[in-house]
């Protein structure tokens, strides 16, 4: 399990997200911090290894800082890379993790960037599943977890971490769909995301299926549709009665709007709460890949 670590104030928060899905598979976090290098950098007259050397006692702090949970082991590194996101990129194809875990603080001041133009870079291209939560806005425990869906190849990834996240801190799963005037695949969103969890978990408990179902791992996941024709409205309005909310990357928009979605950013803003976005690393490569491969070049 990656997590990238820029500000040492959030790297509890991001390691135990980390630690959380990292103990329901490779049992181990490692934190890559990247020192950015262009050409104009001061750090230029440097060598890599020299930077790396330097750095070195920061690394230790920041590894006794990430607590994690029992059975989960944190390492550090250091990369000296032209950007921010190149770094990054290079330690997940280095690695090949499980997933990446970064955090965002915010909107950026530049008007073409969605998320903030390193994190849609990673949004954009790191081959792997990625979680990108918001720092700073922490919960104070968690005793429910609030998975909005509206289908699309993101919800297992978010699935995931709704699971693990209930799972670890003992907390329930809310599955809520909005369902807008004529359309009519809500139930079915729903029932995708609940089978997803309860598939992973493994069913005792209850009949399979069953609103308040639980898992093997003691997961309680309740389902809700909802039918309103402001999908926003009614995700942050949910919202408020929940710890932590985990939302999908959307389906429409333009090429990088089509990974990060409309909807999850405009909740992200009016609300609170905890919140974790998951995109599949399913949907980096393939034709979507290429085109942003060519728009770049």
């Amino acid at each position: 399990m990656l997590v990238a670590v820029g500000n040492p104030e959030h790297v509890q928060q991001l390691v135990r997200t980390a630690g959380d899905l990292a103990h329901d598979g490779p049992g181990r976090v490692r934190l890559v911090t990247v020192v950015a290098k262009p050409r104009d950098s001061p750090f230029g007259v440097f060598a890599d290894e020299t930077i790396r050397r330097e750095f070195a006692g920061d690394s230790r702090e920041l590894v006794e800082r990430a607590e994690t949970p029992p059975g989960v082991t944190v390492e550090r590194e250091v990369v000296v890379a032209r950007s921010v996101a190149g770094g990054i990129l290079s330690a997940v194809e280095e690695t090949d993790p499980t997933a990446l875990v970064v955090g965002w603080q915010g909107r950026s001041r530049r008007t073409d960037a969605l998320l903030g133009t390193t994190v849609d870079r990673l949004v954009e291209r790191a081959p792997c599943d990625l979680y990108v939560e918001r720092v700073g806005r922490e919960a104070d425990g968690v005793d429910s977890v609030l998975l909005p869906v509206a289908g699309g190849p993101h919800v297992r990834a978010a699935a995931t971490a709704a699971r693990v996240i209930a799972e670890r801190n003992g907390a329930r799963v809310h599955v809520l769909s909005v369902e807008t005037p004529g359309a009519d695949g809500a139930a079915g969103y729903v029932a995708e995301a609940r089978g997803l969890i309860e598939t992973t978990a493994g069913p005792a408990g209850a009949e399979a299926g069953a609103p308040g179902a639980v898992g093997a791992h003691g997961v309680s996941v309740g389902t809700e549709t909802v039918a309103s024709g402001d999908v926003t409205g009614a995700l942050v309005a949910a919202a408020a009665d929940h710890d932590v909310v985990v939302l999908g990357a959307t389906r429409k928009g333009p090429l990088r709007g089509r990974l990060v979605g409309s909807v999850p950013r405009r909740v992200v803003r009016r609300t609170d709460a905890t919140v974790i976005l998951a995109r599949d690393g399913s949907v980096v490569g393939g034709l979507l890949g290429r085109i942003g491969g060519l728009l770049r070049r």
